[in-house]
């Protein structure tokens, strides 16, 4: 029998990872790829996406620029890393990581995405500390999430069905508490389309940028990518 998964793996990446393609790919890949496919990344951009699950996105990344997919879920990686294979994707790497404990230098990448991901994870302002952490400064955020809603009405809904969404691996947040003392700064907030339960957040990393020749704060070296 197969162990409970942490709380930080949701049951859905365990339960349903043989699926997850051809159920959650219909309600969120569509979104997704729009999202990534808006920022017109620019060649050589490095992009890091913490989450990276099955890889819906993956398609979506224009091959000029050089992406890092993380995750937690080997199950959910060895089937992106099999799209990967099959596309010839040259410019996409797979590595199994926490989102809480990254394990890249500071100032590293120019993009990071995370989708559907800060709900699940146990320290949702610990994760964008890391992401914060690990983007270059003047670099983009974009998150896209279920964030308690602004309505009362609505919000007291989102916490009467959060003990059933627990059992699940996930729970609403309020997004100014997400970022709270970050440097990350959400830039623009919208709803696609507008009566969507997710917000997509554009954010600037306006931490200040390392004083020249100072040592960039660095974790251990990264892991190997995923076979």
């Amino acid at each position: 029998m197969r162990a409970e998964p942490v709380p930080h793996e949701s049951k859905l990446y365990y339960e349903f990872s043989h699926v997850y393609d051809h159920v959650f790919g219909r309600v969120f890949g569509r979104r997704i790829r729009g999202v990534v496919e808006s920022l017109c990344i620019p060649p050589g951009a490095k992009v890091l996406e913490v989450g990276v699950g099955t890889g819906l996105s993956l398609e979506a990344y224009p091959r000029h620029c050089h992406v890092v997919g993380i995750d937690l879920a080997p199950d959910m990686l060895q089937i992106a890393q099999e799209k990967v294979n099959r596309h010839g994707w040259r410019h996409v790497t797979l590595m199994e990581m926490d989102a809480q404990k990254l394990s890249f230098p500071d100032d590293s990448f120019d993009y990071v995405t995370a989708f559907h991901v800060v709900s699940v994870v146990p320290d949702p302002r610990r994760a964008v500390a890391e992401m914060a952490r690990v983007l270059k400064p003047g670099g983009t955020l974009v998150v896209i999430n279920h964030f308690r809603s602004r309505n009362p009405v609505l919000a007291r809904l989102d916490r009467w069905i959060e003990p059933v969404t627990r059992r699940l691996g996930w729970r609403a947040l309020d997004l100014d508490e997400v970022f709270a003392g970050s440097p990350v700064r959400p830039k623009r907030t919208y709803r696609k389309p507008g009566r969507s339960l997710f917000t997509i957040v554009i954010a600037r990393n306006e931490k200040t940028a390392p004083l020249s020749g100072a040592s960039p704060r660095g974790r251990e070296p990264a892991p190997a990518p995923v076979a």
